[in-house]
């Protein structure tokens, strides 16, 4: 092994993936215990490795545990089929199409279970520019861990023995702050061009440096996530936006110009004073929330991203003399028509959207009943901390939002005294109802 190694370095050559051993690295050096591993990916570990199969915790726990973060869920990798994983456990299922994995029910905890991918074949179904279309090649542990993105990612723990099985120097880049791609960069992003994404997001959530080697393809190979279905970018971006470092990563995207690609309206967006900043203080607000361990909500994040291109396109329709709702509607379906041709934004998402849009002109409504009703309203919350983002970043009137805190944590009597005049317009024209016509006049006998 030593020659081998030796050789590698002075004939200038990298091994293989698939043709080395891997490190096993005992607990008394990574210091990652069984019982930090959850219960139900140590308990699906252990049945799977009763029934004869090898069964790893493997991917982002590992590499979380490894550097001190908490793991957001816990995947486990097996050489056991889907099908033996599925007869293995009662509440399970398989889903997928690209690659078919395995999600395992303990408790409340649902376990993503994969089995070990092989090496790409010749008769590989693959798109035009290289993207994998259909990947269920099953193979060996060694195959699998090539398989993988970066070395960060290809790590696998055995919650029996508390081992670290290290392929690629996974252990080794951690330490050294790199995030490092298993095998040739530009081919691994054809294969997938996500990739090129998660390589951002990884790197802003971690903090590490993209090897160089990674990072240089990146900018000139962009166009290829025109090719990616809709739904699977949608995805990344919820993941990248709700990463607690949203405000680095959209950063980073831009400047590895990879914006274009993934929010054709982003680039416009950040290029106008006020919609960058009103985009910053949205992202650094949902970044606080993930620290404190709160929830987010995908429809108010992406509300935030579109809304200036929203009122570009009101503004224009109003001046067109469109009336005000009519052109808010039109505005709104022209923005999302736009962006739905690269995100597969949800019908669900859409619609809580468009609620915490249609609010923003009601807050000027502050006479009569109006500001009653809109108190009433479900999406009012989502609607009233959007009318804060909009004056802190000096879009909207502060004097608006500073009433409307008061006005919703006053008492009834303070609440009436607070409502402004009625203006002439405010109210609407009631219709006058007809009177029926008398029996026996001529009407009534038409």
């Amino acid at each position: 092994m030593i020659r081998k190694f030796i050789s590698r370095v002075f004939n200038g050559k990298k091994a293989r993936p698939g043709q080395h051993e891997p490190a096993v690295i005992p607990v008394s050096t990574h210091g990652i215990t069984r019982n930090r591993i959850s219960s139900g990916s140590r308990r699906v570990c252990t049945t799977l490795q009763e029934n004869g199969h090898k069964a790893y915790v493997v991917g982002g726990a590992v590499r979380d545990l490894l550097i001190g973060a908490e793991p957001k869920d816990f995947d486990v990798a097996t050489d056991a089929t889907p099908e033996e994983v599925r007869r293995a456990f009662r509440r399970s299922r398989i889903i997928g199409r690209r690659f078919q994995i395995v999600h395992v029910m303990m408790g409340q905890e649902q376990i993503e279970v994969t089995t070990f991918r092989g090496q790409l074949g010749d008769d590989t179904k693959k798109d035009e520019h290289g993207r994998v279309l259909h990947d269920n090649v099953f193979g060996s542990h060694a195959e699998d861990a090539a398989r993988r993105d970066f070395t960060a990612n290809a790590l696998y723990y055995d919650p029996s023995s508390e081992a670290v099985i290290d392929y690629h120097h996974g252990v080794g880049d951690l330490k050294a702050r790199t995030l490092r791609m298993i095998g040739e960069p530009r081919g691994r992003y054809r294969e997938d061009p996500v990739r090129m994404l998660r390589a951002v997001r990884l790197a802003a959530k971690l903090g590490l440096a993209i090897d160089p080697e990674a990072r240089r393809p990146i900018r000139e190979m962009a166009t290829l996530l025109e090719n990616v279905p809709a739904a699977r970018l949608f995805d990344e971006m919820l993941k990248l936006l709700t990463s607690g470092h949203s405000v680095k990563c959209i950063t980073q995207l831009r400047d590895e110009g990879l914006h274009h690609g993934l929010l054709p309206l982003l680039d416009v967006i950040l290029e106008q004073p006020l919609g960058e900043k009103f985009v910053m203080l949205a992202l650094a607000n949902t970044d606080e929330r993930v620290h404190r361990g709160k929830g987010t909500s995908p429809g108010f994040l992406f509300a935030a991203l579109l809304w200036h291109e929203v009122l570009a396109h009101w503004e224009k329709l109003k001046a067109a003399g469109e009336p005000k709702i009519p052109a808010l509607f039109q505005a709104m379906d022209t923005v999302l028509d736009v962006q739905g041709e690269k995100l597969a934004i949800t019908r669900r998402i859409a619609g809580d959207i468009k609620e915490i849009w249609l609010l923003q002109p009601r807050f000027d409504q502050r006479a009569g009943k109006r500001p009653y009703g809109l108190l009433e309203q479900p999406r009012f919350r989502a609607g009233y901390d959007f009318l804060l983002l909009r004056a802190e970043s000096g879009e909207a009137e502060q004097e608006i939002a500073d009433w409307w805190t008061r006005f919703q944590n006053a008492d009834g009597e303070e609440r009436a005294q607070m409502l402004l005049p009625e203006q002439p317009g405010d109210k609407k024209r009631r219709r006058r109802r007809k009177k029926p016509a008398a029996a026996g006049s001529p009407s009534a006998a038409a």
